[in-house]
């Protein structure tokens, strides 16, 4: 069984995995990815803003990276968001799962079916994340006495530019939790695709106007829970899971 591990902000590397740079093609164009060796030859890692982050986010060629993993015959994905928080379901440094999104970007192509020759498919979103990944991910932190948010929603904005605090406040009423620039382009793309696809949201601030200060984390911070995670993704993506709609 094949994995992937997908990495936004902060997160460029597995830590204590060595990886070889790979490049995959396909139709949408060629994805530059990461392979695990030895052990681990069975993950792929996608650094979706690259590994220098020059790729913003509303350039980042997802449906490429999304059919990368299909071609390869990767099943499992655990995919990491750095976000801005709007409620407390999880405060600047801390985790959470992503349960719902909402779509607030434009002009970007987030389906496989665009008629023609691509066909026509209306894929259902009432569960956009593969529930028993879910419940691993949630076990495994807790063995780690790592507290994570159950469930949140995750509003997506195009980027790069970050968000007024009129917007926040709006996301809010909405019923969003955090904020983040990629997570519902490529949770479309994912389900349409059939992949057992977990989201999980680390929070690096504040969102604009929700608190007098954006208190952003350091980058130790960072580091240590972009290892968390990926610790907690390969116990998961390798392990037994039980059935889903997936």
């Amino acid at each position: 069984m094949k994995a992937a591990i997908m990495g936004g902000t902060g997160v460029y590397s597995i830590e204590g995995i060595e990886l070889e740079p790979v490049t995959a093609e396909t139709q949408f164009g060629n994805v530059n990815l990461m392979k695990g060796k030895g052990r681990w030859e069975n993950l792929y890692f996608i650094s979706r803003h690259g590994t220098d982050h020059s790729v913003p986010p509303h350039k980042v060629n997802y449906r490429a990276n999304i059919q990368s993993l299909i071609n390869l015959g990767v099943e499992r994905v655990f995919s990491i968001y750095a976000v801005g928080s709007i409620t407390d379901v999880i405060p600047p440094g801390g985790i959470g799962l992503i349960s719902q999104f909402i779509d607030f970007t434009r002009d970007r192509v987030n389906t496989f079916y665009n008629g023609g020759d691509s066909g026509l498919k209306h894929t259902p979103m009432d569960q956009p994340y593969c529930r028993a990944l879910g419940e691993k991910i949630l076990k495994a932190a807790a063995e780690r006495k790592i507290i994570a948010a159950e469930s949140g929603t995750y509003i997506c904005t195009n980027g790069p530019r970050f968000e007024t605090p009129a917007e926040i406040e709006m996301f809010k009423r909405w019923g969003a939790d955090y904020v983040g620039m990629t997570a519902a382009t490529e949770t479309a793309l994912a389900r349409e695709a059939g992949l057992h696809f977990a989201a999980v949201a680390y929070s690096i601030n504040w969102a604009a106007g929700v608190k007098k200060d954006l208190a952003f984390i350091s980058n130790n911070e960072i580091n240590k829970i972009k290892n968390n995670l990926t610790d907690i993704a390969l116990e998961v993506l390798f392990g037994e899971i039980s059935s889903c709609s997936c």
